[in-house]
């Protein structure tokens, strides 16, 4: 497939080959690199595979690197008519995996991407050999004050005119969620080109709330997950998710390892990437 250039995005950071995914809604971008038993990581808000190029470049030595970038987001396209709700992304998300016909998938996933990668790996449980779970969460927090008070403001008409207007959250939010600063790369939210681009990064923010019992539906099955090896992976430096959330996973099922990362914050991947790849190697053996 083709490559895509972009004025904004540097080729020697993240020097992968595009490649295309037909939907009826547009075309979603993905990487598909090296060979192997397949590593798929899903992202979140404002992010796109370009999060994971650090750790797909070292793991695509000996395995399947796989990551989407979501519609509305990275280099895939940017319907404005779409609702981007969280659970029609994981439908295009399952769309994907089961067109690529992977078995025997480590799944790594961040932020929305746990609901939205975890909803496959509940329903194709014999299909995942490994899951990574590293900040992010799969239950309804319409009770929780916390999240009630960020959805409530960031999806909100103020919090939807900052990002529609300045590219608010990639540029305020997700660098507050980075403890050392030199890990936060403006790639990160550029993909947003233009007003119309953020639809999904402003529709984000407010299903936290409204999308509860579609979370809660997935935090029913969790079950499904029981039989499947897990490593849990928490910066726990993180404004986005906290120490409960950390404690809420680690309570809930038996991990193979759990590594609580003190001086990390909302992407471990980005800010402990020799760490986050050793432990990954680890689960893919």
């Amino acid at each position: 497939m083709k490559t895509e250039y972009k004025s904004w995005l540097d080729r020697k950071e993240y020097p992968f080959k595009s490649n295309y995914f037909d939907l009826p809604i547009g075309k979603m971008h993905y990487l598909d690199e090296g060979k192997g038993n397949p590593i798929v990581f899903v992202h979140g808000n404002p992010g796109w595979s370009f999060e994971f190029r650090n750790v797909i470049k070292e793991l695509s030595k000996t395995n399947r690197c796989i990551s989407n970038d979501h519609i509305g987001f990275g280099l895939s396209d940017k319907p404005f008519e779409w609702n981007y709700l969280p659970k029609n992304h994981a439908d295009n998300f399952e769309k994907l995996i089961n067109h690529l016909n992977l078995e025997n998938i480590t799944l790594v996933v961040n932020d929305w991407g746990g609901p939205i990668g975890l909803s496959y790996a509940l329903k194709y449980p014999e299909k995942i050999k490994h899951i990574v779970i590293t900040n992010t969460w799969m239950w309804s927090a319409k009770d929780d004050p916390y999240y009630q008070k960020f959805s409530n403001f960031m999806g909100g008409p103020v919090g939807r005119f900052l990002i529609r207007n300045f590219n608010f959250f990639g540029r305020v939010i997700i660098k507050k969620c980075i403890v050392d600063k030199k890990n936060y790369h403006p790639a990160i939210y550029k993909h947003l080109e233009t007003p119309k681009d953020r639809k999904g990064c402003w529709t984000f923010p407010k299903q936290i709330i409204a999308s509860s019992d579609w979370l809660e539906s997935l935090w029913k099955k969790r079950g499904n997950l029981d039989k499947i090896p897990k490593t849990l992976i928490w910066g726990i430096k993180d404004i986005a998710f906290r120490e409960e959330d950390f404690n809420k996973w680690k309570n809930e099922f038996e991990f193979k390892k759990v590594i609580k990362l003190d001086k990390v914050g909302h992407y471990p991947h980005e800010e402990a990437t020799e760490i986050f790849i050793d432990e990954l190697k680890k689960a893919c053996t």
